[in-house]
């Protein structure tokens, strides 16, 4: 298959292109600068300039492609540019790949049920902080109405694996060596779903060849991690104390996602395509000392 990837360049699109290209695939990354057409291209894809705000460019890519993965999104990703751009991306691609069974795969995020693990057949609701890009997800879904074998990527929290420098692992590192402390919120009790990027990347890989329209894949590995149980670790490299402090002492969206229960399943993803995460848990991961070079 010839797979147009949006976020070629990026943290998990550097793990899909690899992915891709090592099982026989074509792949046409997008690229908005020099510097991420030179990382595609070094991957072994073809290049195809432009950004998520182009959708000339963004229909051109879909149809001349056996598919898309959708990886790219605008930072931050729920301001209502954002999700306005992500939501005419989408668009783009349903209406260049209608009528003809490709596979579109868009990422989103394991959402949140009190009480339980979230499961792929869990209803997405359209509220709170991320509703718009509950709807731009839906919409995606909606796609398979118009013969497009679209499918949902559900990603954790926690993309994790040696390179990985933005997200909130490493936020959670710099916060802690700025405070002298590891902390957590309240008891430490609130999980994160997380996944190795390899492990995800594959998930990507097996879903663009087989996923059925209308799928939610959960690409989770482990189910819940304890916030407490993160903070430790990283305080043993530290040599900092784990400790709960209070809300404040945190920034942005670290306040919600440590004070929130949000494990997630995948249970019924791993039994639909055969996928099995292999690749070190969140834990494992951090001990490992790639976070802290």
């Amino acid at each position: 298959m010839r797979i147009f990837v949006t976020g070629a360049s990026g943290w998990i699109g550097s793990a899909v292109v690899p992915e891709l290209i090592g099982a026989g695939h074509e792949v046409v990354g997008l690229a908005r600068s020099d510097a991420s057409a030179q990382v595609v291209a070094g991957m072994g894809a073809e290049v195809l300039r432009g950004d998520l705000n182009d959708t000339g460019v963004l229909r051109a890519g879909a149809l001349g492609s056996d598919g898309v993965i959708h990886l790219a999104f605008v930072v931050p990703s729920v301001t209502e540019a954002a999700t306005q751009t992500d939501a005419k991306a989408i668009e783009t691609f349903a209406a260049g790949l209608a009528g003809s069974g490709k596979p579109m795969l868009i990422s989103g995020g394991t959402i949140v049920t009190p009480g339980r693990p979230s499961t792929e057949r869990d209803e997405l609701i359209a509220q709170g902080p991320i509703a718009a890009r509950i709807r731009n997800m839906r919409a995606a879904l909606a796609a398979a109405e118009r013969d497009v074998r679209a499918a949902l990527v559900m990603l954790p929290r926690s993309v994790h694996g040696e390179g990985e420098r933005h997200g909130f692992i490493p936020q959670l590192i710099a916060t802690a060596r700025a405070k002298g402390v590891c902390g957590y919120i309240g008891d430490g009790t609130s999980r994160w779903p997380a996944v190795h990027v390899e492990d995800a990347a594959r998930l990507y890989r097996l879903a663009v060849e087989q996923a059925p329209a209308g799928a939610v894949l959960n690409a989770v590995g482990d189910e819940g991690v304890p916030t407490r149980e993160i903070a430790e670790a990283i305080g043993r490299h530290l040599n900092l104390p784990a400790r709960s402090l209070p809300a404040e002492e945190f920034g942005g969206m670290l306040v919600p996602l440590l004070s929130t229960d949000m494990p997630a399943s995948s249970a019924i993803t791993q039994e639909v395509l055969g996928w099995k995460p292999t690749h070190p848990g969140l834990i494992e991961d951090i001990e490992r000392g790639h976070y802290f070079s």
